[in-house]
């Protein structure tokens, strides 16, 4: 009796040292955070490109300068136009709350909001690097296997992320995020009325800056299906970027490279 009651024992305090506490709705998109972005001052390539009905359209190159604040956790942005060449060196600044567009036509910034298109189904804000767990109060909806982009089947936690700041990009998203590597792969974006505006997948993961992140977005028009926008991230690498870069005052002073 006594060696079963050991046993009994020692069964239960494996049993409970090798439990893990599920995680929370919040740590899971705070994870889903750290696969999206660096945790180092960076820069990347975004090309964007419209499809209508399946043929090309329109075409944007970008370039993109992203750096968190350690204190408040939020992405500072500078956004620099590349291709075509009749918007090269326009630039869009995320600092802090605001963003700015900025024409070196006319010298002049502008306030825009992040819920603007920038080209097609892609919005200023689709661009940006922000970090989700900060701008929105996520909770779990479940546990449910959907197929991907390229129609794999991905066991995945479906969370409900509601807008908890006033500058996020959206008043609530529909999240699912796969739950053996928290990569996210699709989200569901909806306006302040509750309206569906579109949905986006998350492909080709490949090894950049440390981790497998994924440098694909298709993004799909909630009422036309045909109408898409995919954003492909390329070029990425670490880079010391000036604080001075993130002012409004010095945008007439950047050059375009």
């Amino acid at each position: 009796m006594r060696f079963a009651t050991r046993f009994f024992v020692l069964s239960l305090v494996l049993i409970s040292c090798g439990a893990q506490a599920a995680p929370t709705a919040q740590e899971i998109v705070a994870a889903s955070d750290k696969v999206r972005n660096p945790g180092q001052p960076f820069r990347l390539t975004s090309t964007l490109q419209e499809y209508v009905g399946g043929q090309p359209r329109d075409r944007v190159v970008l370039t993109v300068y992203a750096k968190e604040d350690a204190a408040t956790r939020q992405f500072k942005n500078l956004v620099r136009y590349v291709d075509p060449p009749r918007d090269r060196g326009k630039m869009v600044l995320l600092d802090g709350t605001r963003m700015w567009f900025y024409d070196p036509a006319s010298k002049v910034s502008i306030r825009i909001s992040a819920q603007q298109r920038l080209m097609g189904q892609a919005s200023n804000g689709d661009v940006m690097t922000v970090n989700l767990a900060r701008d929105y109060r996520a909770t779990l909806s479940g546990e449910e296997t959907l197929k991907d982009a390229d129609r794999n089947e991905r066991a995945c936690w479906r969370l409900e992320l509601a807008a908890a700041t006033d500058d996020a990009v959206y008043s609530r998203i529909e999240y699912w995020v796969e739950r053996s590597s928290y990569r996210p792969v699709k989200g569901k974006y909806y306006s302040d009325s509750g309206r569906l505006l579109k949905i986006a997948y998350f492909r080709a993961f490949r090894d950049e800056l440390g981790a497998a992140r994924p440098t694909e977005s298709i993004i799909i028009d909630a009422v036309d299906p045909n109408q898409v926008t995919t954003i492909n991230s390329s070029g990425y690498r670490f880079e010391t970027i000036p604080e001075a870069w993130f002012q409004r005052e010095f945008l007439p002073r950047l050059k375009a490279e």
